[in-house]
Parts: C-alpha cells; structure tokens; sequence
C-alpha cells in the first residue's frame, strides 16, 4: 500500500519547499506514495476532517492547518509538517536508505533555521511571485494572508532590481548563499552534497528551496540565473546532483 502525499496544486506542477521535501525524502528512499492535491482554502477543512493535527497556533490563538501531510495504510497514521512527517519515515522505514547518516537527526533536523537566517532578504523576492503561479482557486487566500502578513499589497512587496534598494536587497540575498556556500566548501571537495558524496537532510532542505525558486520565477529568469551563477555554481550542481530524487507521483 502506497503513503498518500498531500500537497498544494499549482501551473507548474509542484512547488512548494515543504512538500518537496517530504518528496524527495520518500523518492530518496524509495518508499511507494501517491499524491493528492488541496487547494489553499480546502486545506484546514480537509485536515480536520481526517483528524490531521495542526501544525501551529496562529496569533489570535486559533490553529493553523498546512501541507505536507501523509497517511501511511500500514501504520494508520496521519502526520503533517515535514520534519515530523521525515522523522517519521526515517524511524518507521529502517531498511530504507537513511537521509541523516552517521545519526546526524539530532544535528540537522533542525537545519532550516539557519537556512532562513541567511535568506531572510529572499522572501520579499519569492512569495509574492507564487501567487501567479496557483490556481485561481488558492490564489484569493494566498493574497489575502500574505498581504496581511506583509502589511502591504504583494504587487508593493517586490522591489526592482533597477532601483538603489532592489539592488541592495538582491545583494543581501547573495550574501546569503555566499554564507551557504561556506558550510559546502568544507566537505572536503568530494562532492556537490554537504558531506561530500552522501546526500543528507540539509541537502534536502537547500534543493526543496532551489525547486521553490524555480517555479516561482521560471528558468528564464534573471534571478534564477544569477542564483545558478552565485559561488562557482554550487547550486546549479546541487540541483543537478538532486534530480535523481525529483520524481513527481500524482
């Protein structure tokens, strides 16, 4: 019996970080699943009609329900957010190639927060971007809860490139990578992964974001060639080395 996947539908196919994540764990380790596709605003009813758990509690106190989730047939259970949902499979697939060797979970389960540190100035470059890409049935909510988070329109969220701030703000987001990079520059040179030739969570986490900003800008894009470009094209042959794993189930 096959892991269903629950992920967010969009023009391009997948997009979303979180749910790539959880794809490329499950491709990684070749577990068998199927997708199902929630648009944004069928989300939270489809969570707490399964009995999904919320994956955080907003600021006005009331839960906030997202994607990934999973149902595995052969355990019965419902998991959502994707570290939960990785350590799940990592801990109930133990025959299954491990995507934290060498017992690294308690190290880099929690890398995405360094991740973010460093890409703070991304988003306002990214979200708003996503909008065009969804359908029109989750566009609505998605503009609606970004411009609330932003306090702004998205259409005001993204500054030019050809302005003095959109330049500096781009400049920090290289900034950004650049500190990135470092962290790959230390694997000893064997390979395009953070521990060489052993693709790893931390790997995971970068390519699911890389994925996330080619579908939100389009490979033509000269945002996305300047990130392909950036510090010798260690994301470009990151992404490259990850193909493998993208295999897109419905």
């Amino acid at each position: 019996m096959s892991i269903i996947l629950w992920d967010i539908p969009s023009t391009v196919g997948p997009w979303s970080p979180n749910t790539w994540k959880v794809r490329y764990c499950l491709n990684f380790k070749g577990i068998p699943y199927k997708t199902e596709w929630i648009e944004y605003p069928d989300i939270a009813p489809h969570c707490q009609k399964l009995g999904i758990s919320h994956t955080m509690i907003k600021s006005d106190g009331t839960p906030y329900y997202s994607l990934p989730a999973i149902y595995d047939p052969s355990t019965n259970k419902h998991i959502a957010d994707s570290g939960k949902i990785v350590e799940y499979l990592e801990t109930q697939y133990t025959s299954a190639p491990s995507i934290f060797p060498y017992n690294t979970m308690g190290l880099s389960i929690d890398f995405e927060e360094a991740l973010d540190e460093k890409l703070s100035a991304l988003w306002q470059f990214a979200i708003p971007a996503i909008h065009d890409i969804l359908n029109p049935a989750s566009q609505e909510y998605f503009r609606t809860t970004r411009e609330k988070s932003f306090d702004k329109k998205l259409e005001d969220v993204v500054p030019s490139l050809e302005s003095d701030e959109g330049k500096e703000e781009w400049k920090k987001v290289e900034e950004g990578f650049a500190g990135m990079a470092v962290w790959y520059s230390k694997n000893g040179g064997k390979g395009p992964f953070l521990l060489g030739e052993r693709v790893s969570w931390p790997d995971v986490v970068v390519a699911a974001h890389l994925l996330w900003l080619k579908a939100a800008w389009g490979e033509h894009d000269r945002k996305w060639k300047d990130v392909l470009g950036w510090q010798g094209g260690v994301w470009k042959a990151l992404g490259e080395a990850m193909k493998e794993y993208e295999k897109k189930v419905d």
